[in-house]
């Protein structure tokens, strides 16, 4: 890595991460017996399981998937699930088949430091990799193929990074993005 000044530290604002218990599950049931769950088929077809410490909300799905959103950290996400599993286990609901949780997606942020042009990055960075429509949204979409991660970019220097499956690759996006800015001249 450089020592680029713009250089930005990574604030990690969500991690998704799902799993499978291997057995379908009534939800209905489970909505009565799950102290805390929200059911609402008419709505959203699982059940809502919201964890306190670590803070997240789990989705439990009659497939027997779970989605855990919110966490903070890949280990807090894992500490929920792991509630989940001991949760459903205390009302004799086997979880001895699941599934070693996925990563889907970490959602973070950083501030660059400094004022962005969007429209000569728009430019700069090359139509293929941008979507930029400032009518539409006040961010500058830029795709980036490795590590493979969506970023946002705003006149206010801050950006959202979207789409790893590791911390490491949201790292890894913002050195692509304030080297390629830096390359390119347009830090304001």
């Amino acid at each position: 890595m450089s020592s680029n000044p713009h250089r930005a530290s990574l604030s990690v604002e969500n991690v998704v991460a799902s799993t499978a218990i291997g057995q379908e599950l009534d939800l209905e049931s489970l909505s009565m017996d799950l102290e805390g769950s929200d059911y609402n088929p008419d709505t959203f077809p699982g059940l809502i399981y919201r964890t306190t410490q670590p803070k997240a909300t789990n989705l439990i799905f009659r497939s027997g998937k779970i989605v855990c959103t919110g966490g903070k950290s890949v280990p807090e996400v894992t500490e929920a699930l792991e509630i989940v599993f001991t949760d459903l286990e205390e009302l004799g609901i086997p979880t001895d088949g699941r599934e070693e949780p996925t990563v889907q997606n970490i959602v973070s942020s950083a501030d660059l430091g400094a004022t962005l042009n969007l429209n000569a990055l728009a430019i700069g960075l090359g139509l293929e990799d941008v979507e930029y429509e400032p009518e539409q949204f006040p961010g500058l979409v830029y795709r980036i193929d490795e590590p493979n991660v969506v970023v946002l970019l705003f006149g206010s220097g801050k950006i959202v990074i979207t789409g790893a499956k590791a911390v490491a690759d949201a790292e890894a996006a913002v050195g692509v993005v304030t080297d390629r800015i830096e390359e390119l001249g347009l830090f304001g």
